[in-house]
C-alpha cells in the first residue's frame, strides 16, 4: 500500500511539472552574426538574410518572423524570392541550392526546405563548369537560370529541379556568336551577371566577367545583341522600360547601352567614373529607378578613389542635382530599394542597406534622406555589450516616462512607417511590460521593450558625460566639412570603437516602483540615477571610498579611476545622475544591489563591499574581504590602458618566479606526493561515498580572488532572534564566505537628518569554499522575500512574519538551508558532487500553471557551466527538471544569461543576438505569423513557350501536398541523367 501511495503521488507531481515546466527557445533577438546574403520579395514585402553559419532568416511586419537553418554547414552567398510565389531559393557556397516555402499550419505559417538540388558535372569535368556565379529566378516564377564559372548558364525548372537540357545556354553557342573582333572573345570569363528584361520576358542579358554582355532570347535561342565592355564586369541593370542596360566595372566606372539595333563598338559606350580621375575601386552594384515627372535615382556601391577611401564603405544615391555619399562603419553586404503602389510603379521610398554589423534604411522620400528607425534587427552589439538585467512586469507610468524621454533622442529619425509590411502578426498582445537593459563597453545603458517577439529600442542613457573622455575632440574631427568631395554623410549606429575601456557598465540594477537606477563601471565608478521629465543641470560629486582599509603592503598596478567632471553638466530628459560612489582601488564592480525604500546602495568588488546612503549621501559601511595572498586581485586586470612593454615585463617576471619555485621545491616533490597520496587513501577509507557522489576537494584559502564580492542581498529577517526582524545586507565571497550586517533605520521623520548604522551579525564560512553565487531569505511560509515596495503597491502579498525564516545559499557547487536567527545547517542539495557541474547563474522565478489560472509555484532557475537549465523547487531545494540549453564551450553565451522573474532568459549567442528562452509554460513570447501568397495572378509575364502557366501556389496544406508530389516525381531519377547529358555537351 505504502509503495502504491508512493507511485501516485509521484504520478502526480510528474503531472504537475507538466502544467508547469516546458522548455523552449522561442525566438532570437537582434542583428544576425555574419549577414552574407539579402533578399527582397516585393509581392511579399518579406526581407530574407542569409548568414555565413547557414541559417536564413525572413522578416516582414513588425513581429513577423521566420527561421531556418540549412544542415550543411556552409555560407548562404545568395538569397533570391521566387516571383510572386511564396518560395525562395538559397544558393550556399558549397554550390548547393536549396527550396524553401512558407507553409500554411492550423493557421500559421512555418519556413520549410522543400528541396535541394546540386550541379554535378560528368567523370573529369573541371569543377567550374558546374560552379554557381549567378542565379536570375525568372519572373515566370517557374524557373530558374544558373551562370557558372565555366560560362555556361543551366536553365532548371522549380520547384522540382527538373534540369530542361534543350534550353540550356553553353558557352560555345555564346562564344560562337561573338564578333570576331572582340578582343576577350577567347575566354569570356565566369557568369558574372544575369538581368530579365523587364518588358520582354523571353529576353535574358549574360554578363561574363571580361565585360561582354550579350542579350538572349529563350524563345529563339540565338543572341539578339552583344554590347562589348572591355573592362571587367561587377554587375549589370536593366531599365524599367527595358531601353537600357548599365554596367558598373572594376575600374569605379559605369557605362549606359542602348538595347536593339545592331551590335555596339567600343567607342560607343557612354561610361563615367563619379570619382575619377585618379584609380578608383569597383562598384560592385548598381540600380537605376525612374520617378514620375522627374529625374531617376541612381545608386551604387564602392567606386571611391583607391588612394584616399579605399577604405570606405559607400552607397552613392544621385538625384537629379542631389548627390550623397552614404558612409557605413562596417563592409556592404547588399542593397535594395522599395517602391510603393500597384505593381510597384511610384517613386522608390527607401533604401534598404544590409552592412555586415546592421541593417539601414533611408527614407528617400523625406527631403535630406534621414534614416527610418528600425523596430528589428537592432545591432544589440552598437557597442559591446558587457551586462544585462531584466525587469519584469513594468508600471505604466514608469514605462510612459521611458518612452517620453527616449522620444526626445530620435527625433532626427524620419516620421515614415517602417516600409516592409509582408505578413500578419498573429501572436497576442504581451501580458505585461518587460524590459531589458544592456550595458555597454562605451559607457552606455539601452533600454529595450522586451515584451514581445521584436526587441525595440526605447532610450539610451549615457553615463560617459560624467566624466572628461576624449569623446567630444573625437566628435568635432568626425564632422563633415562643407564642400567635402565626395559628399561623404556617416549613417548607421554600430561604432565598434570606445573612448575609454573604463566606462564600461558591469552591473546594473533598476527599481520598477521608485524610478531609480544605479550602474557601476569598469573603473570602480558607481552611479545612482533618478528620472527626471526636464532636462537639468547639476554637479555630481564624487564619494571616494577606500575598500583597502588602509592596509600596509599593497600598490595596486590596474587602470586609474576616470576623472570627474567638477562644473556641472547639463543632462537631458531621462535618468539624470545625483550620487557618484568611487571605489578605491579602482577595480572592476563585481556586485551590486539597490533598496529604494531604504534609499541604500550596496557594491563590491574584489577587494570588499561597501554600504551607500544615497539619501544622505554618505558611507553606511566598508568591508575590506582581501586575502593577503590576492596579488591578482591588487594588480588588477590587463587594462588596454596599461603599455604593451609594462604587461610583457610582467609576464617575465612571473615566468622567471615560477622558475625560481620550480627549483626550490624539485628535491622536496617526491615526498609531499607520496604523503598526499597516503592521507587520501585514508580519509577514502574512513569516509562512505555515495555511489553516484564524487568526492570534492576543498579549495585552498591561496586561491586567487577569494575576497571578490559575487553576491549581494538585502533583506527584512531575524537576525539576532526570533521576534524581532530587523533590516540587513548579506554578502557572498569568491572563498565562500557569507557576512551578514545588522542595519538600523532612522523613522521615517528622521531618515534625513540621522544616520544609518550597520554591525555584522553573521558570518558564514563553507566547508568547500566554494564560490557564493546567490542568497535568498524564505519567509515562513517558505517564499522568497518580495523585492522593495512590491508589497506597498499591492503587487506581493506580505511576508510571513510569525513562522521561522530560512536562509538559501546557493554556492557553485551546492545548494544549502540554514535557519534564521541561528544559522545552523537544515538541509542541502548537491550539484557537483552529482554530475561534477558548478553553477553559473541563479535566479528566482515564478512558475504559473498552465491548466489553472490562480496555481503556481516558486523556483530556483540555474544554470551550470555545461550549459544546462536545472529548476529547484522551494522550500524543499529537491531538483525538479533538467533541460540542455547551451552549449558548454559557449563560455560567453553562458556567461550572458539573464533570467526573468516568470521564467523566461536570454543569452548572447553571438555578439550581435540574444536567443530567447522559455521554462513556463503560461509565459512564452515566440513568433506568431501568417504569409499569404500575393492575389494577384501575373500569368501574363510568363512566355508562352516554356508550357502552360500552373496555377498560383499558396501556403495552404491542401496544395502543399500538390506541390510535395510534384517535386517527388521531378526528382525521380530524371535529374542525374540530364544534367550529366547536358554537361558532357557543355565540356566537349
Amino acid at each position: 500500500m505504502k509503495r502504491f501511495r508512493r507511485h501516485g503521488h509521484e504520478t502526480q507531481r510528474d503531472r504537475l511539472k507538466q502544467e508547469l515546466y516546458q522548455f523552449n527557445k522561442t525566438v532570437e533577438h537582434g542583428f544576425p552574426h555574419q549577414p552574407s546574403a539579402l533578399g527582397y520579395s516585393p509581392s511579399l514585402q518579406l526581407l530574407a538574410i542569409g548568414t555565413r553559419s547557414g541559417a536564413i532568416k525572413l522578416y516582414g511586419a513588425p513581429g513577423v518572423e521566420f527561421m531556418g537553418l540549412h544542415d550543411e554547414n556552409a555560407a548562404v552567398t545568395q538569397v533570391h524570392f521566387m516571383p510572386h510565389q511564396v518560395e525562395l531559393v538559397t544558393l550556399l557556397d558549397d554550390n548547393s541550392l536549396h527550396m524553401w516555402t512558407l507553409r500554411g499550419h492550423k493557421g500559421l505559417s512555418e519556413l520549410l526546405e522543400i528541396g535541394r538540388f546540386t550541379l554535378t558535372g560528368p567523370p573529369g569535368a573541371p569543377p567550374s563548369v558546374t560552379r554557381v556565379t549567378s542565379v536570375l529566378a525568372h519572373s515566370s516564377g517557374e524557373l530558374l537560370l544558373l551562370g557558372t564559372e565555366g560560362g555556361h548558364v543551366f536553365i532548371v525548372e522549380v520547384p522540382g529541379f527538373r534540369e530542361l537540357e534543350e534550353r540550356n545556354i553553353s558557352l560555345d553557342q555564346v562564344a560562337n556568336s561573338v564578333p570576331e573582333d572582340y578582343i576577350g572573345r577567347r575566354n569570356l570569363e565566369h557568369v558574372e551577371s544575369l538581368q530579365e528584361n523587364p518588358v520582354n520576358p523571353n529576353q535574358v542579358v549574360l554578363g561574363y566577367g571580361r565585360g561582354l554582355m550579350v542579350i538572349w532570347d529563350l524563345e529563339k535561342q540565338c543572341a539578339m545583341q552583344h554590347i562589348p565592355a572591355t573592362q571587367q564586369l561587377e554587375s549589370v541593370w536593366w531599365t524599367e522600360d527595358g531601353e537600357y542596360i548599365i554596367s558598373s566595372h572594376s575600374d569605379g566606372s559605369y557605362c549606359r547601352w542602348m538595347v536593339g539595333g545592331e551590335d555596339m563598338n567600343d567607342d560607343e559606350e557612354k561610361s563615367d567614373i563619379p570619382y575619377g580621375h585618379f584609380p578608383c575601386k569597383a562598384i560592385s552594384k548598381i540600380v537605376q529607378l525612374p520617378t514620375e515627372g522627374g529625374p531617376p535615382f541612381l545608386l551604387f556601391s564602392g567606386g571611391m578613389p583607391r588612394a584616399s577611401y579605399g577604405d570606405r564603405h559607400c552607397i552613392t544615391v544621385i538625384h537629379g542635382k542631389t548627390h550623397v555619399a552614404l558612409d557605413f562603419t562596417s563592409r556592404i553586404i547588399d542593397f535594395f530599394a522599395i517602391r510603393d503602389g500597384p505593381q510597384f510603379s511610384e517613386d522608390p521610398s527607401a533604401l534598404v542597406v544590409l552592412v555586415e554589423e546592421e541593417l539601414v534604411v533611408i527614407d528617400l522620400q523625406t527631403e535630406g534622406w534621414p534614416v527610418i528607425q528600425t523596430p528589428y534587427l537592432i545591432p544589440l552589439h552598437s557597442s559591446a555589450i558587457t551586462c544585462s538585467h531584466h525587469i519584469s512586469a513594468i508600471p505604466l507610468k514608469l514605462w510612459e516616462r521611458i518612452i517620453a524621454a527616449g522620444a526626445m533622442q530620435y527625433t532626427h529619425y524620419s516620421k515614415k512607417p517602417w516600409p516592409i509590411t509582408g505578413g500578419q502578426n498573429l501572436a497576442p498582445d504581451p501580458p505585461q511590460r518587460d524590459l531589458l537593459l544592456t550595458g555597454h563597453e562605451d559607457g552606455i545603458v539601452n533600454f529595450w521593450d522586451a515584451s514581445g517577439v521584436c526587441l525595440y529600442p526605447m532610450y539610451k542613457l549615457s553615463t560617459a558625460g560624467v566624466f572628461h573622455t576624449d569623446s567630444d575632440l573625437n566628435d568635432n574631427m568626425n564632422q563633415g566639412t562643407e564642400g567635402e568631395w565626395p559628399p561623404f554623410r556617416k549613417v548607421g549606429c554600430f561604432d565598434p570603437y570606445s573612448d575609454d575601456p573604463r566606462l564600461g557598465i558591469q552591473k546594473i540594477h533598476l527599481c520598477k516602483y521608485s524610478g531609480y537606477l544605479t550602474v557601476a563601471g569598469t573603473a570602480g565608478q558607481i552611479l545612482v540615477l533618478e528620472l527626471n521629465d526636464e532636462a537639468a543641470e547639476q554637479t555630481v560629486e564624487a564619494k571616494v571610498v577606500d575598500l583597502l582599509q588602509g592596509q600596509e603592503g599593497f600598490r595596486w598596478k590596474g587602470h586609474t579611476r576616470l576623472d570627474v567632471r567638477e562644473e556641472p553638466v547639463l543632462f537631458p530628459a531621462g535618468f539624470q545622475p545625483f550620487a557618484l560612489v568611487q571605489c578605491q582601488p579602482p577595480a572592476v564592480v563585481t556586485a551590486l544591489t539597490l533598496h529604494s525604500e531604504w534609499k541604500l546602495v550596496a557594491f563590491g568588488t574584489s577587494h570588499g563591499f561597501g554600504l551607500y546612503d544615497y539619501q544622505q549621501r554618505n558611507n553606511v559601511l566598508i568591508k575590506c574581504t582581501l586575502n593577503p595572498t590576492d596579488q591578482v586581485a591588487l594588480e588588477g586586470p590587463l587594462s588596454r590602458v596599461k603599455s604593451i612593454k609594462k604587461s610583457l615585463r610582467q609576464s617575465f617576471r612571473r615566468i622567471r618566479r615560477s622558475r625560481v619555485s620550480l627549483r626550490k621545491h624539485h628535491v622536496n616533490n617526491a615526498a609531499k606526493l607520496h604523503e598526499a597520496n597516503a592521507r587520501l587513501e585514508a580519509e577514502l577509507a574512513e569516509m562512505e561515498l555515495a555511489p553516484v557522489q564524487r568526492k570534492i576537494e576543498a579549495r585552498s584559502s591561496d586561491d586567487s580572488f577569494t575576497g571578490l564580492v559575487r553576491t549581494l542581498y538585502f533583506a527584512d529577517t531575524f537576525l539576532t532572534d526570533s521576534s524581532h526582524n530587523t533590516p540587513s545586507l548579506w554578502a557572498g565571497t569568491n572563498g565562500g564566505c557569507v557576512f551578514a550586517y545588522m542595519l538600523r533605520l532612522p523613522p521615517a521623520e528622521h531618515r534625513a537628518e540621522e544616520p544609518v548604522t550597520a554591525h555584522q551579525a553573521k558570518e558564514i564560512q563553507l566547508m568547500h569554499r566554494a564560490p557564493v553565487v546567490g542568497i535568498v531569505v524564505l519567509d515562513g511560509h517558505g517564499a522568497p522575500l518580495p523585492e522593495p515596495l512590491e508589497v506597498a503597491h499591492d503587487l506581493a502579498r506580505s511576508p510571513d512574519m510569525h513562522g521561522s525564516h530560512h536562509l538559501l545559499v546557493i554556492s557553485e557547487e551546492q545548494f544549502k538551508v540554514f535557519t534564521l536567527p541561528k544559522v545552523s545547517a537544515k538541509m542541502k542539495l548537491k550539484l557537483t558532487a552529482i554530475d561534477g557541474s558548478r553553477v553559473r547563474r541563479v535566479g528566482v522565478a515564478w512558475f504559473g500553471s498552465s491548466r489553472t489560472e490562480d496555481y503556481g509555484e516558486s523556483g530556483l532557475v540555474v544554470l551550470t557551466n555545461q550549459g544546462d537549465l536545472h529548476i529547484v523547487s522551494l522550500p524543499h531545494i529537491k531538483m525538479q527538471v533538467h533541460y540542455p540549453c547551451i552549449r558548454r564551450e559557449d563560455v560567453s553565451g553562458i556567461a550572458s544569461c539573464v533570467f526573468t522573474k516568470y521564467g523566461q532568459g536570454f543569452y548572447l549567442i553571438s555578439p550581435s543576438e540574444f536567443e530567447r528562452f522559455s521554462l513556463s509554460t503560461r509565459y512564452l513570447v515566440e513568433p506568431r505569423c501568417l504569409v499569404d501568397a500575393p492575389r494577384q495572378s501575373f500569368n501574363q509575364h510568363r512566355p508562352p513557350s516554356f508550357g502552360a502557366s500552373s496555377p498560383q501556389r499558396s501556403t495552404s496544406e491542401s496544395e502543399d501536398a500538390e506541390v510535395l508530389q510534384e517535386i517527388q516525381k521531378s526528382l525521380e531519377g530524371e535529374q542525374t541523367s540530364f544534367l550529366e547529358n547536358n554537361v558532357k555537351n557543355a565540356v566537349a
